[in-house]
């Protein structure tokens, strides 16, 4: 079975930078304490740690 991260938004990215707002967008995160699923890989990885201040992660 694949990996899966549960990714919840926890902060509010109103005062951020537009490529963070379009990353959280990218991820499927539009508002606050929403959790989407999605696979582990690298692609992931790299736009979780673009936001990583915004959100929470779980394996």
């Amino acid at each position: 079975m694949a990996k899966t991260l549960k990714i919840t938004l926890v902060k509010s990215p109103i005062t951020y930078p537009k490529n963070q707002r379009d990353t959280l967008k990218a991820l499927g995160l539009t508002k606050m304490q929403k959790t989407v699923e999605k696979p582990d890989n690298e692609a992931i990885r790299g736009m979780i740690k673009t936001v990583a201040h915004l959100v929470s992660v779980e394996e």
